[in-house]
């Protein structure tokens, strides 16, 4: 069945690309208030989706913030139940003017979807979407489905600690399938097998108990942005390698599969860095491949101080303010990250600076499928007998959130199973989705719902 209900799928991919447009005009950024009516619109719009297609109890879930989409389809007694994620939230569009077309007017060039969300990731949950729904058309699924369709996932997941807690039956599985997390390169095919942790810091910094003329005061007291400009640099040698101590001891050393694996997707270099204009940079001891995947990060996402207007105003500014993220590697754990760049920052602040910090939340531990899991086994499969090769296992450098949490609250794996590609701009101006991705993602989707509907619920809770 699963061949037939590809075929129809693709018979109907002009349809589904009109869909993925009106998705797409739906601004749902959920970092900022002033687009709470694209929000509300893109959720009315999916939930108004799953039902005309058959899918049941389709409804909010909510725990304070962005409520998430939920519906189920269980007509498949004795066969293993699959949570399928996505998110309708997108990152903000800015800035605008770098756009070549207006961000939520989809616009189609060379091949390519162009619009904020196109590849992250709301061309990947359309596909999963309508592969469910085109199989229950069909008769009925090889699996019981269960939609996630988060809203915040933009803005680290906040609410989902308490949707688990509040609607614990509609998120009830053996194993979560993720339209988001993409696939690692646009010429080689591959199979994601992990994700990097994220936690955050924003930190702020005084050195006198008002700003002050540079003229009367220069050279005599601290500059706030100075001092910032001083700890932020100690973060990190010349080279690039982080340079707080302590700070990785936690990391589980990388193994030979892990070397392999990365060594296997060997990243061109020149063309990464001439890609962006930029130089090589990070552990000199460590392949590209390997800092961008395994290796954790300490990134200083923005600081400011002091004026920042337009022409000159002599101050000499008392505070100065940074915001950090962390990548985790495997094994690491968020709240100790956090805690160990504090001190680091507390000990080197000379007298007469002082700090206060300001945590980015709990924070998301890194998360591995491990080697013989039999989720990995059928979407390695799938890959095989859609592309004619073997898959390259690959982690990816971003986070999902989802993928530890549910893994800590709920005991359930995830399979990363989604269709964009590493080159397409996401979090950037000009974001875009290959159409050959979304003709790639309809005939793959039910290939995988069939091969995930031989194995038994008990060996995926066990894995």
């Amino acid at each position: 069945m699963s061949e037939a209900v590809a075929e129809r799928l693709l018979a109907r991919k002009d349809e589904i690309l009109e869909r993925l447009k009106a998705l797409l005009r739906l601004p749902s950024v959920s970092t900022d208030p002033a687009y709470a009516e694209g929000m509300r619109a893109t959720r009315e719009f999916l939930m108004a989706r799953l039902r005309e297609g058959g899918v049941a109890d389709v409804r909010l879930l909510d725990g304070g913030g962005q409520p998430a989409i939920t519906g189920a389809w269980t007509g498949a007694p004795g066969k293993p139940t699959f949570i399928i994620y996505g998110h309708y939230d997108v990152q903000p569009p800015d800035p605008l003017e770098l756009w070549k077309s207006p961000p939520f007017e989809p616009t189609i060039r060379d091949g390519r979807i162009y619009a904020r969300g196109a590849s992250d990731v709301k061309g990947s949950t359309l596909i999963a979407v309508e592969t469910v729904i085109e199989f229950i058309k069909a008769g009925g699924c090889p699996v019981n489905i269960r939609f996630f369709l988060e809203g915040e996932e933009e803005i680290g997941s906040p609410s989902l600690p308490a949707i688990i807690e509040r609607h614990p039956d509609a998120l009830a599985g053996d194993a979560m399938i993720s339209a988001d997390g993409g696939r690692a390169s646009t010429t080689v095919p591959t199979i994601n097998v992990g994700s990097r942790g994220l936690t955050a810091l924003r930190f702020s910094l005084r050195t006198a108990s008002k700003d002050m003329h540079s003229g009367r005061y220069g050279g005599a007291v601290r500059n706030a942005n100075h001092e910032m400009a001083r700890l932020i640099a100690s973060l990190h040698d010349e080279a690039g390698r982080i340079a707080v101590p302590g700070f990785m001891d936690d990391l589980a050393p990388i193994g030979d599969r892990e070397a392999a694996d990365a060594a296997a997707l060997p990243v061109d270099e020149a063309a990464f860095y001439g890609a962006i204009g930029a130089k090589p940079y990070g552990t000199p001891e460590r392949s590209v491949r390997e800092r961008i995947t395994l290796l954790p990060t300490i990134e200083v996402n923005g600081m400011w101080g002091g004026y920042t207007g337009a022409g000159t105003k002599t101050v000499l500014p008392c505070e100065a303010h940074a915001k950090l993220t962390m990548r985790l590697g495997p094994g690491m754990d968020p709240a100790r990250a956090q805690r160990v760049v504090r001190e680091h920052l507390l000990a080197r602040a000379p007298e007469g600076v002082s700090l206060t910090f300001e945590a980015g939340g709990p924070g998301t531990p890194a998360f591995t499928l491990g080697e013989g899991h039999p989720l990995l086994a059928a979407a390695e499969s799938v890959i095989r007998r859609t592309t004619n090769r073997a898959p390259v296992r690959a982690r990816a450098g971003g986070t999902i959130p989802i993928t530890a949490i549910f893994k800590e609250r709920l005991g359930i794996d995830t399979l990363t199973f989604g269709f964009a590609m590493p080159d397409e701009d996401v979090h950037a101006p000009n974001e875009f989705f290959r159409l050959s991705s979304l003709e790639e993602g309809l005939r793959a989707w039910p290939l995988l719902l069939t091969e995930l509907g031989r194995l038994d619920p008990a060996a995926l809770r066990r894995a």
